[in-house]
């Protein structure tokens, strides 16, 4: 079997609460949403055809035993499914991406999802699969809001009180769209909202600047 794909790399986790912790990515190609705000347009097309041997080679060279399954959006691809598989039969801690509009029910249980709720400045907010939120586990699944104005903030802060989302995952992460917002006066906001709450920036794009690829 195999996957299309835009990039594979050894960097540093830019997010959730894994950020900081080196990690390898696989990168899919292909998306079916379209976000407003997308900084991973580049993942739309292209890409190579790997054969699942020559993507464990290329993680066996890295020797990291952190992997992130990213795209673009990873679950688009039916191969995706039995490949994350065998990433957690060779002891691979896994951590999936996922957009959120494909159903997640098919992905191996010892997998990690970071769920990416879209808010409506996304343009994608109806089209949430919202059966994903029934399918989080507190001890290890993360959702991620993505805000960019105050109505993105109060559509976020209505999903986490009505699905109970604090209690229902292991982080939930407020991540600021990359230019123009005020990144102190978000900060205060999540500090005096009273939730359990994570503000999630993306350490990869301080590091090594917004356009950055393969990092």
């Amino acid at each position: 079997m195999n996957l299309r794909i835009t990039e594979i790399f050894l960097s540093i986790q830019g997010e959730s609460s894994h950020a900081g912790r080196p990690c390898s990515f696989v990168r899919l190609t292909g998306c079916p949403m379209r976000c407003v705000w997308c900084d991973s347009e580049y993942t739309f097309t292209g890409g190579d055809h790997k054969t699942f041997d020559e993507v464990f080679s290329l993680l066996d060279e890295f020797g990291c035993r952190l992997v992130e399954v990213t795209g673009g959006e990873p679950l688009a691809q039916k191969n995706v499914f039995p490949f994350i598989t065998e990433l957690c039969d060779r002891a691979y801690e896994v951590l999936i991406e996922t957009g959120g509009f494909i159903s997640t029910e098919n992905v191996d249980p010892r997998a990690s999802i970071i769920l990416d709720i879209k808010c409506p400045a996304s343009g994608e907010s109806e089209r949430n699969h919202w059966p994903n939120l029934e399918r989080l586990r507190p001890e290890k699944d993360e959702v991620k809001f993505v805000v960019a104005d105050l109505e993105d903030w109060e559509f976020a802060c209505s999903i986490i009180d009505t699905c109970h989302l604090a209690s229902r995952t292991k982080e939930v992460l407020i991540s600021p769209v990359h230019t123009g917002d005020d990144l102190a006066a978000i900060a205060e906001t999540i500090a005096r909202s009273g939730r359990k709450l994570r503000l999630n920036l993306q350490l990869h794009k301080y590091i090594w600047g917004a356009d950055a690829r393969g990092v």
